[in-house]
């Protein structure tokens, strides 16, 4: 997966322009400061991790017993 930049992400604002973004809030998504927890890099960096789990080896979630 390549790194999230500013580009690409005004990119999609200008193709999808159902919701205007403002250049404050595209960067604050890229390099957040605003005090937000996880930047929308680090929640796709994890979202990829979870996509490559083989799910065939996770058991069903009844099967799952609480700690």
């Amino acid at each position: 997966m390549k790194k999230l930049d500013k580009q690409t992400l005004i990119g999609i604002r200008d193709q999808f322009g159902s919701y205007a973004w403002d250049d404050a809030e595209i960067s604050e998504l890229v390099e957040p400061k605003l005090g937000i927890i996880t930047g929308f890099q680090e929640l796709l960096d994890q979202l990829e991790v979870l996509r490559k789990i083989d799910l065939e080896a996770t058991p069903p979630a009844g099967d799952i017993s609480p700690k």
